[in-house]
């Protein structure tokens, strides 16, 4: 796992597919999705290498419920005490309580989904709080829910105003330039929280997977949905 600053208060943990954000409150600490099944130990490792302590997470929020981004929450939650955070609409999926909702593939995204790299399943991980659009989190000067369906019904995006961040999920990612997200159940709603994510206009964008985005984040994502519309 690599660990990158983005903000003074705001690392990347990158795995080997996907990644998770560290957010700082002084002490305080929030993690914006919570990697893979086996990546508990390294999380805590990051959290220590910052100088932060992990008895200091309060909140794990999950931008949807796929595996590499539910993975590790249970464990941290019931190791630090943490308040794990999702929307409503993926929470049963990420109890496991329901399936996980199959994608409606591109022609080209098939041989990406059946020949990726495997993941161990998430265990089944408590949502203590539902979330719904314009909740507020409690971390980094109003952070708000906002829903962002596509990827699945209840993917979110977490936007800090204060501070001009934006984290998308997976509903926007950056491979060579900023595209929509790949894998969607709803390739139309998808198409339609990017151009609302992009309207956001943030300083800083974190997505899901790909590097943020800290120099001209809201022209780019502007210009990245336009081509995205554009392309249908």
């Amino acid at each position: 796992m690599d660990l990158v600053a983005v903000l003074p208060q705001l690392h990347m943990l990158r795995f080997p597919i996907g990644q998770a954000y560290l957010w700082r409150d002084g002490a305080d600490l929030t993690l914006i999705d919570a990697g893979h099944r086996d990546s508990a130990a390294d999380i805590e490792e990051a959290i220590r290498s910052v100088g932060a302590d992990p008895g200091r997470l309060r909140r794990i929020v999950l931008t949807h419920c796929h595996r590499d981004h539910v993975g590790a929450a249970e464990e941290l939650a019931e190791r630090y005490g943490a308040e794990v955070l999702a929307h409503r609409l993926d929470a049963p999926v990420i109890r496991g309580t329901a399936p996980t909702p199959e994608p409606r593939l591109l022609d080209w995204e098939i041989p990406l989904y059946h020949h990726g790299v495997p993941l161990p399943e998430a265990p089944p991980t408590r949502v203590d709080r539902e979330l719904e659009d314009g909740d507020l989190l409690g971390f980094g000067g109003g952070a708000r829910v906002v829903h962002a369906p596509g990827h699945t019904d209840g993917s979110l995006a977490v936007h800090l105003p204060h501070h001009g961040v934006l984290f998308t999920g997976d509903s926007i990612a950056a491979v060579d330039e900023v595209i929509l997200g790949v894998f969607n159940v709803d390739r139309e709603q998808a198409l339609a929280t990017m151009r609302r994510l992009a309207s956001l206009a943030p300083s800083v964008a974190c997505f899901g997977h790909g590097d943020p985005l800290t120099q001209d984040a809201g022209t780019t994502l502007l210009a990245a949905a336009e081509r995205a519309s554009a392309a249908g």
